[in-house]
């Protein structure tokens, strides 16, 4: 891709556009940045002292376009103005994953689904890594994969999490080995059907062919695939890599026991297994692909087991800081749920996800600015009761909590209300348990 004195335009400044920015300009690119909003002044300064320009606020919605490139960053909803002012001017948009894929020359591993793309994305990362392959997680998991490709002379692979927004924009991306893990609803405020939802997900297989693979689960109904087809699954002993009690298989041939890993839960069963398709994909030998596997760690407060108290399991999910991430915690537990729940009022709703908590919690405990309005959407579906302080919460919880269940601190809103960050919150948590159970 030759674009030495080319125009470029980069639509939105967020981590994505900032590396577009940068990648673009590498190569040679006359770099302009639209952002409608008030993005961070030290990134655009930055940007200006590299010789980029920089435009914002309502001057974005109305510029000019011509520009030879038009690149959107995957966070930028195309309906908003800023897009539909370079739409109506004839832009063609491609995407920042899009863009680094054209000066990409390593193979890529691509991993999409509505949940646990982060931590099957982490774990292939652990694996390849364990196993002598060099590789960096990128994409949607924090670093851009548009600032990973400027270092790919250190790499071995890529392994980039990838979302529907990212792949709404590809024309060449082609993963040598596309992991699909699952599809449940979501997005539907940028989607006007799951069926849409769906078709900009399955983008992950389109430029594939029959020399690439497709790690998928078995149990979704997935159309023609080019790629060779590898299938995992909890839930059907039909799949290519399977689960018989609690340790995975590959055509029957056991791999792995779960109990080796720091890992729980079938959907972190199915997230092995999909890193362990990719690792049959990829002909890494089990022995070499497990060390990485048995050695994982989840991050801290993402769904982080924190204690057991009296036959209780308690997790701390502090990371949960909207619904989005809320309703990902609570679809992973298999047992009883008490949830702990709420923080700083950010405008938005708790309602959508009311019959969800009905049907996963037995009891929600609600704190901080949200509580009473949370309490006011959930209260005639789920038993709740509010705290004034996250110790009184937990201590509530304790009370409505039997052995066996589990006790879910996943606030579904920020932390800004009681505490400095979400990391503060999750750490006071902890702390909280392991007195507990001392």
């Amino acid at each position: 891709m030759t674009l030495d004195h080319k125009r470029a335009a980069v639509l939105g400044l967020g981590s994505s556009g900032e590396a577009a920015a940068r990648l673009l300009q590498l190569h040679g690119a006359n770099v302009t940045v639209f952002d409608s909003g008030s993005p961070d002044a030290k990134k655009a300064e930055g940007l200006r002292e590299l010789g980029i320009a920089v435009v914002t606020g309502a001057a974005a919605d109305t510029a000019k376009a011509g520009y030879d490139l038009t690149v959107l960053s995957p966070g930028i909803d195309p309906r908003v103005p800023l897009v539909q002012n370079f739409r109506r001017q004839g832009a063609e948009f491609i995407g920042e994953m899009e863009l680094a894929f054209r000066f990409c020359d390593r193979p890529v591993i691509a991993i999409t689904g509505t949940n646990g793309k982060t931590t099957t994305t982490q774990l292939i990362e652990s694996m390849l890594n364990a196993a002598g392959y060099r590789t960096v997680a990128c994409g949607n998991i924090g670093m851009p994969f548009a600032d990973a490709v400027q270092r790919q002379s250190e790499l071995d692979f890529f392994t980039v999490e990838v979302s529907s927004f990212q792949l709404e924009t590809i024309s060449t991306f082609r993963p040598h080995v596309a992991v699909w893990l699952n599809l449940t609803s979501d997005h539907l405020d940028r989607y006007s059907s799951m069926e849409e939802y769906r078709t900009a997900k399955l983008r992950i297989f389109e430029y594939q062919d029959s020399s690439d693979f497709a790690v998928v689960n078995h149990l979704d109904d997935l159309p023609g695939i080019a790629a060779r087809a590898i299938t995992f699954s909890a839930y059907s002993n039909k799949a290519d890599i399977t689960l018989v009690h609690d340790e995975l298989q590959f055509r029957s041939t056991p791999v792995l026991g779960m109990q080796r890993t720091h890992l729980s839960g079938i959907h972190n069963a199915e997230n092995m297994m999909a890193a362990l398709g990719t690792a049959y994909a990829l002909s890494i030998p089990w022995d070499k692909a497990k060390p990485g596997l048995t050695n994982y760690r989840l991050l801290p407060h993402r769904c982080e087991e924190v204690g057991v108290v009296d036959g209780v399991t308690y997790i701390n999910d502090s990371k949960a800081t909207n619904l989005d991430a809320l309703v990902k915690a609570l679809e992973s537990q298999s047992k009883p749920v008490v949830l702990i729940a709420g923080g700083k009022d950010k405008g938005f709703e708790f309602d959508a996800i009311a019959g969800l908590v009905k049907r996963k919690a037995k009891h929600a405990v609600l704190v901080g600015e949200m509580a009473d309005r949370i309490y006011q959407s959930w209260s005639e579906l789920v038993p709740c009761s509010r705290a004034g302080t996250l110790r009184a919460a937990v201590e509530l919880a304790r009370e409505q909590s039997i052995p066996g269940d589990v006790v879910l601190f996943s606030p579904g809103t920020s932390s800004f209300d009681m505490f400095k960050n979400y990391a503060d919150r999750g750490n006071q948590f902890r702390e909280i348990i392991q007195e507990a159970a001392s």
